[in-house]
Order: C-alpha cells, then structure tokens, then sequence
C-alpha cells in the first residue's frame, strides 16, 4: 500500500515538472519564432507553440467538468475537434489567397471575449483572436517549412528581446508560484498567442488603405458597442457580468460595459479608437473628414463617459496630448500640460472638499483612489518581504488574500498598478526587465514618429495604455499591446524617416 502510494505521488510530481517544463517550453518556442534569424526556425517554432498550447491547457483542466464530459462522449470530442481543425484551415485558406484578411479580421476579434471555465475558474478568454491567430500562423508558416531556408525579415532589435525574455522570465517564474496554474493560464491564454500576433503583424505590410480598413472595422465596432451602452444605461441593466450592478449600489452613479466584462476594458477599447480617429481628424486635408471625425468622437465621448471609467478618461487625456505635441509642438504642449497639473493640484491642496477629498485621511484618499491606494501599499508590503525573486507568476491574487486577509473577490482585483504587481510576484529581477522593456518600446515606437500619421498614432495609444496599465491592471495580457507593438515594428522596419506611409501599388503594366 505504501509502495502504491509512493508511486502515485513520484507520477504527481513527475507531471507536475513536465507541466512546469511544458510552460518555460511554450514560451521559448513563442521567442523563436520571433528572434530567429532563419524563416523555417520561425515557423517550426510558431507550429509547434500553436501545438503545445493546447496541449497544456487540456492537462491542466483534465479533471474539470468540461474535459469530463468530453471524455464521457469521445464521439464529441472528436466532432469538436474536427470543426474546430476544418474552420482554422478554411481561415488559412483565405488568408493565403487575401493576405489583409490577417489584420482586419485580427482588429475585428479584439474586442470580443467569451466566459470560458478553466481550472475552477470562469476566464473571459478571446477565443475569436485565437482562431484567428491559429490561421494566420498556419497561413504563414506551412508554405515557409516546405520551403528553402532563408534570411527572415526583420532581424531582432533589443525591443524584440526584451518581449521574449519577459515572457521567458514569466514561465521561469511561474514554476515556483504559489499559483502555478495562474501562472500557466496567463502563459497559455495571453503570453503565447499574443507574441505569434505579434509575429504576423509585424510582416503585414501597412499601407495607408489597410489602416484605413482596420479604422473602418473599429469604428463600426465602437458604434454598435456604445449603442449597448447607451440601452444599458437607460434601463439601469448590464448584460454581461451582473456582478457590477450589486457593486453599483453602493455608488452614486450606473456603470456600463457593453459586450466587455468590465467598464474599464470597455473604456480602454474606446480611448484607443477615439486616438485613432482623432489622428486622423488631425492630419486630415478635407473638411469633411474632420467634420465627420468629430461627430463620431462625440459618440464615442459619450459612451465613454457612461462607463464612469477614471483610468481610460486619463489614458484618453495623455494619448491627445502625445498626438498635439506631435503634430504641432512639444514645447506648447508640455506648457499646456504643465499649466494643467498645476491647475489640478492647486484644487487639491487649495479645494480638496470640491473633490470630496480629505488629504488627513488615508481612508478618503483610499476611497478617491476606489481603493487603489491600499492595494499599492499591501503589493508594497509583498515586495519587501520577496524583494528578490518574487512570489512567482500568477500569485499576486493568492498571496494577497492570504497575508493581507482579505476576501476573494477583494484579492481578484488586487492587481490595479502593473508596476506594483510585477514587484510583487516577479521581484527586482521581473521589475529591472519591465523598465527596460518599456524604454525599448517608447524608444521604437516614437523614433521619427511626427513623420507618419500612423507612426504617431500607435505610439501616442501604447503611452496612453500604459498609462491605462498604472491605473487598472493588464499589460502584456492585453491583445490592444502586442498588436500596438507588432504595427509599430513594422512600421519602424518599412518606413525609412522622412517618409510618408506607403500607398497601395497599382496595377502592373501587364495586368
């Protein structure tokens, strides 16, 4: 009996390591396929992370309802399995044959996220961009593994390294977390996909009329999403996540989220789209086209006030300061900006009552802060007493429930300032990474970025999101970054400075 329990617990932990190996494995193939400097090295790796993956999710969740019931009727498992293969080779397909299908349909599934349980818990998991994903890759990569070798485009800069060293260090990190399996979803579900996203985008040849494409696709997007708003509003009903609405009756005010799980997601979405419309309003030649931006940012201004979304109303702000200062001065901008940080604290040391705020208490700056600064302080106390190497990946949650004894849902949104969480669970090794990866992409994506609408754009929407980052929560967890980082490489790459955005060639003389 002892020698079969024995055995039973050496299996256990046997899985456990190749679980662990499996994760810091995935993360490595992701990195190859990005920094290699050979087209098949890439696209091996990129097949064998959209292989292995999955793989790790299905061990994970072995024991869940859902692989129970899948196990129980093998029939439809294999059903499951074989649509799921036929709709990700008929994407591939077309893809092949329409290579701007990638990034349109890449945009259009940003939003979209659908309640998924995994490991005891419900994740609202992007399963439409993972489909999309999984084409793309396959589109990319099958034709260049049958192929001859060759030099493959867009050899690594330290932005590229920097990305796959922290997705490395995260796996790393994860194997000795207080919550490996956070640690491993957050692998499986974001990290992953998003750098093969961001491995597609980056070749994808952007051109003004694509980016026009994709504008069009988020805009028609934004309208539908703040309309749900707007009916949300009026009848005091969400859709999704009714767990908001017992939060909303302890506050003055209704929040929305629309399709999104949460308001400030859904404002996140609508502070980028509203950068990119008003990019375009800024460097617009046509009346018209002003006029007609205006309108829907008026729209979309709406929508976004209703969501009661502090950190996308701050991220807005700093990402239409960027894009000023861009198309017509720094120097009057940062006046502008000083002038107005100096209006702001004068009300808060002069009026603080105006904005119900009680600079004796910790508690009324804790409550103007909705809560934010006792969390930054108890992330605080987790570093100190990890400074080094962390508590692991994923373990924010888990930990800060357990030693700041706190309820579960309190420890769920524990991680509002990324900063604070990456010292937290990663310690001084995850944190000196993060900065660094942080200079590396400010310094990319604003390099010759007056020069190019575009260009401007997607570096005043990754500041403003990292702004978002230090108010709310979601970094590299977020599709909106990969996706703002793989365009801005490719820009980067593609535009020599002083030059405009490429237009679409016209037909060759033998057409």
């Amino acid at each position: 009996m002892d020698a079969a329990l024995s055995l039973i617990t050496a299996a256990t932990q046997f899985g456990d390591a190749l679980d662990r190996l499996g994760v810091v494995a995935a993360t490595l193939l992701a990195s190859i396929a990005i920094v290699s400097g050979s087209t098949r090295a890439r696209a091996f790796a990129a097949l064998g992370a959209l292989v292995l993956t999955p793989i790790l999710l299905v061990a994970d969740i072995w024991d869940s309802s859902q692989i129970v019931t899948l196990r129980d009727h093998p029939a439809l498992a294999a059903a499951a399995i074989v649509v799921g293969l036929g709709a990700v080779g008929a994407l591939a397909h077309a893809m092949r044959r329409w290579p701007t299908l990638l990034p349109l349909l890449a945009v259009g599934a940003l939003p979209f996220r659908v309640p998924i349980s995994a490991g005891g818990d419900t994740s609202n998991l992007l399963l439409p961009l993972y489909l999309v994903i999984a084409a793309g890759v396959l589109a990319m990569a099958l034709p260049r593994a049958r192929a001859e070798d060759d030099d493959a485009p867009l050899q690594p800069g330290w932005l590229e390294w920097l990305l796959c060293g922290s997705i490395v260090l995260y796996a790393v990190q994860a194997a000795y977390s207080d919550d490996f399996t956070k640690g491993l979803q957050n692998v499986v579900f974001f990290y992953v996909p998003f750098a093969l996203l961001l491995g597609l985008l980056r070749e994808v040849r952007w051109t003004r009329k694509l980016a026009l494409q994709c504008l069009g696709v988020l805009v028609a997007l934004s309208v539908v999403f703040v309309g749900i708003g707007f009916v949300e509003y009026a009848r005091k009903q969400l859709l999704l996540n009714p767990r908001l609405v017992a939060a909303s009756q302890y506050e003055d005010y209704f929040r929305v989220n629309s399709l999104f799980f949460d308001p400030n997601i859904y404002g996140r979405f609508l502070a980028m789209v509203m950068l990119a419309i008003a990019t375009v309003i800024l460097w617009a030649k046509r009346q018209r086209d002003v006029l007609l931006g205006a309108l829907v940012l008026a729209l979309l201004w709406a929508g976004l006030v209703v969501s009661f979304s502090q950190s996308s109303f701050a991220a807005l702000l700093v990402g239409l300061a960027v894009l000023a200062a861009l198309r017509w001065s720094v120097k009057w901008t940062l006046s502008a900006v000083a002038l107005a940080v100096i209006i702001g604290l004068g009300i808060v040391l002069l009026a603080p009552g105006s904005i119900n705020l009680d600079l004796k208490s910790s508690r009324s700056a804790d409550k103007a802060t909705s809560g934010r600064l006792d969390l930054i302080k108890g992330g605080g106390r987790l570093f100190a007493d990890q400074p080094i190497q962390g508590w692991g990946s994923g373990s924010y949650a888990k930990v800060f429930r357990e030693r700041e004894q706190v309820s579960a849902d309190r420890a769920t949104t524990a991680s509002h300032t990324i900063p604070v969480t990456v010292a937290a669970e990663q310690g001084i090794i995850g944190l000196a990474v993060y900065l660094a990866l942080l200079v590396a992409a400010l310094s990319r994506l604003f390099r010759h970025a007056s020069e190019n609408p575009l260009r401007a754009y997607v570096a005043a929407a990754f500041l403003a999101l990292l702004v978002h980052t230090m108010l709310y929560a979601a970094f590299l967890e977020d599709p909106i970054t990969w996706t703002l980082l793989g365009v801005g490489m490719a820009l980067a790459a593609a535009v020599p400075p002083r030059t405009r955005l490429p237009r679409d060639p016209g037909p060759s003389p033998g057409a």
